[in-house]
């Protein structure tokens, strides 16, 4: 849709391999053979499968148990998603373009929305990830012994873990495109920006795991049950102010260093460094007293242990796939031109995201009666 093709976008899209002008309309399905590279399609079907994996297992236990709060985690991101997504794209259309110009480009994949800028894949790695974080905390029992907030903090840095072994991966095998040129982009870490590194892979999170334990989940957990419309109505909320949080929680970073590139990356890496390290304090120390108290345990989601294996298993071999080409990169640029991410840094997220997701392993199996929905037997009471 050329009314739709901004010189930027067109530039990424240009670099991806795809012209903006021929990117289909509301929707469009393409070969999974036909792709840049053979890592998007695995790369798809992986975040697909698992996203609706986690939406069954979240209607199967509001059906058993009552618990809607991994429904409302699912449904929340994707309120959030197409609060913030649409603005990104499509900066001229709302007006912001002197403000926003565009950010980035994902690659076109086997199944796309919105004229080539939304794959479907980046609607379901939204709550994937979010149910991925929220539950490796919630099995943890960290929203119980230390509160909504404490528990956000920890929810936002699991998260930061798994997505930034894939942010980094991402550049470099052409998934999507980041504009350099654009100031909100800027600084960089390696092929990523810092704000992404920060906002989207920690502080998102938190502010939507604030939201949802805030309205839904510490009632829950305190026996309540809500009927049909109070989970929309707060649903809805969930997303909107987790949209507001996403504003919030960096601002120190966006007003402080508004002149100062240098200024908005030190305050940047301050807000991480405070995060994680509150959010390893706690999760250490819930892990052992877990272990020496099993009866504390408050319950156990095997579906996200076992699907958070599989997402770090098929990231290890698209990293291995990668590796040739980073090692032999030149000024953080490969031999075909794409920029790398830093390979340090994602091995430490892996460490971090292994060891969250053998934490819920390793700690002693009593529960209370029915609190343990395994795969199979939630897809099975489908």
């Amino acid at each position: 849709m050329s009314d739709l093709c901004s010189p930027t976008f067109e530039d990424l899209a240009t670099r991806l391999g795809f012209s903006c002008e021929e990117a289909g309309g509301i929707f469009e399905l393409r070969s999974p053979l036909a792709l840049e590279n053979w890592t998007l399609p695995v790369l798809e079907a992986t975040i697909v499968l698992g996203a609706v994996l986690m939406l069954v297992h979240a209607i199967v236990r509001l059906r058993r148990t009552g618990d809607a709060t991994n429904l409302v985690v699912w449904l929340g991101t994707l309120a959030f998603l197409f609060i913030i997504e649409p603005l990104l794209y499509f900066p001229d259309a709302f007006g912001v373009e002197e403000y926003i110009d565009t950010m980035f480009a994902h690659n076109v994949f086997t199944v796309e929305f919105m004229w080539g800028r939304l794959p479907l894949y980046i609607i379901a790695i939204y709550p994937l990830m979010a149910t991925i974080a929220f539950e490796i905390v919630r099995m943890l029992g960290v929203f119980r012994q230390y509160g909504t907030f404490v528990g956000a903090a920890c929810v936002g840095f699991v998260h930061h873990a798994f997505y930034e072994i894939f942010d980094h991966l991402g550049p470099q095998l052409r998934w999507w495109e980041w504009s350099l040129d654009n100031p909100i982009n800027q600084p960089f870490f390696d092929s990523v920006p810092l704000p992404s590194v920060v906002v989207f892979a920690a502080l998102w999170p938190m502010s939507l795991a604030f939201c949802v334990q805030f309205f839904v989940g510490r009632h829950i957990d305190a026996g309540r049950t809500f009927s049909g419309v109070e989970l929309t109505w707060r649903t809805i909320v969930v997303g909107l102010l987790a949209s507001v949080g996403t504003v919030i929680l960096p601002a120190p970073a966006t007003v402080i260093g508004m002149g100062s590139t240098t200024v908005r990356a030190t305050i940047y890496a301050a807000e991480l460094v405070i995060l994680s390290a509150v959010a390893i304090y706690v999760l250490s120390r819930q892990w052992t007293r877990l272990r020496s108290t099993p009866a504390d345990r408050p319950y156990s989601n095997n579906l996200v242990r076992w699907y958070s294996i599989v997402y770090l298993a098929v990231m290890a071999v698209l990293w291995f796939a990668a590796l040739p080409d980073w090692f032999a990169a030149v000024d953080g640029v490969t031999e075909a031109g794409d920029p790398i991410g830093n390979l340090w840094y994602a091995v430490v997220c892996f460490v971090i995201a292994i060891a969250c997701v053998t934490a819920t392993f390793t700690i002693p199996r009593s529960q209370p009666a029915g609190a343990d929905e395994t795969p199979s037997r939630a897809l099975a009471g489908a």
